[in-house]
Formats: C-alpha cells, sequence, structure tokens
C-alpha cells in the first residue's frame, strides 16, 4: 500500500495543490498530513482522498476541520493522534508539537510506521525496527525546502520529493 505523506501547509494552497495532483497521477489513495494545515478552506483539496489529518499547533479551527473532513468521507480520520492499520500495517501518526509525545508513541511498541510533522525537517530514520517518518513542510516562514513523501508500506520504503 502506497501512502501520500504531508505537513505543515500553513495555508501554503499552491504547494498544496501541486502535492495532491501528484498523490493523484501516482494513483494514491490515502494520504496523512500531519497537522498545521491551518485553514478551513485549504480540506476542502482532499476531495477523493481517505484522509487521515492530526491536528497542529498552528490548527486554530480544529473542530471545522475535523467536521469537514469526516463529512467529505466516512473513513476520514481527524484528531490529536491516529493509531490504526493501514493495509494490515500497525501507524501512528501525530503532529507531534505535545513534549514527549513522539517518544510515547516509540515507547508503546505497537506500531511498524509512525509520522510526525510540525520541525519542518524530513527525516526517515528506523528505531528499534520501527520506521519514523516526517515529511518535512510545504509551507511556513523557515527556510528549508519545500518537501513531502511517498511512503510504501509493502516494500517499507520512503522517497522524498522537493515542491
Amino acid at each position: 500500500m502506497k501512502l501520500g505523506v504531508l505537513s505543515d501547509t500553513h495555508d501554503n494552497l499552491s504547494n498544496l495543490i501541486t502535492v495532491l495532483d501528484a498523490f493523484r497521477d501516482q494513483k494514491i489513495e490515502t494520504v496523512i498530513h500531519c497537522g498545521d494545515l491551518t485553514s478551513l478552506e485549504m480540506v476542502s483539496h482532499f476531495e477523493g482522498f481517505r484522509v487521515i489529518y492530526t491536528m497542529g499547533n498552528m490548527d486554530f479551527m480544529t473542530g471545522a476541520i475535523k467536521n469537514r473532513l469526516e463529512k467529505m468521507r466516512e473513513d476520514n480520520f481527524a484528531g490529536m493522534i491516529f493509531r490504526g492499520k493501514l493495509g494490515g500495517v500497525s501507524v501512528a501518526a501525530a503532529h507531534s508539537h505535545i513534549d514527549g509525545q513522539l517518544m510515547d508513541l516509540i515507547r508503546e511498541k505497537r506500531y511498524n510506521w509512525i509520522f510526525h510533522g510540525h520541525t519542518h525537517q524530513k527525516r526517515h530514520e528506523v528505531i528499534k525496527g520501527v520506521h519514523i517518518v516526517n515529511p518535512g513542510a510545504l509551507g511556513g516562514l523557515g527556510r528549508e525546502p519545500r518537501t513531502y513523501c511517498i511512503v510504501d508500506l509493502d516494500e517499507e520504503q520512503v522517497e522524498f520529493f522537493k515542491v
């Protein structure tokens, strides 16, 4: 199963549209967004995808974002931490802005993959057999490159892309 993974959009609509078009071209059906979409208006662009969305520290309209995503599709998720299986693989996702949250997920020893955002720095690290992935950021004030990734859970591969 292939996943599209992105984070920290910070209202950068042009980058979001570019990335979602790339996901459509790759026939990706499930998207994990690790928080900081920041505005409700951005949600409608996820139409057609299953979306797993974790709330970030800049998501001030959390209730409205959650309601809109869940109305778009019954199996969408919007909350602080996602814990579940995708393609039979145990996965967790969080924005990770809460101190200790990421380490707590790692210590649970229940997940093959943990996705997070917040730092705006792309990352793929394997710690005690657990893949830790941060796709980087699509927006924000920093000067870091704008990145996202596609994850193949079956092949245990992560490919990063610059926007």
